[in-house]
């Protein structure tokens, strides 16, 4: 998913929260032209697990907080 923003990721992310209180609520919701049900309820929160994965990952590399190394010094 190369060249998705911080903005995006947590627009996306936001979306998909407001779908699932839409769900639990008893409605269905739509995103992207794909109408979710009740029956969806696992698809919209494996993509709330996914978007707050990127959200975090995006957040940690934007403040340079990226993988982490090990740096030996010495010999």
């Amino acid at each position: 998913m190369a060249g998705i923003t911080l903005t995006q990721a947590q627009s996306q992310l936001e979306a998909y929260l407001a779908a699932e209180t839409a769900v639990l609520t008893g409605q269905s919701y739509e995103i992207a032209g794909r109408k979710l049900t009740r029956a969806n309820l696992d698809i919209i929160q494996a993509g709330i697990l996914a978007w707050d994965g990127r959200v975090k990952e995006l957040d940690r590399n934007a403040r340079g907080r990226g993988r982490s190394r090990t740096i030996v010094v010495g010999g």
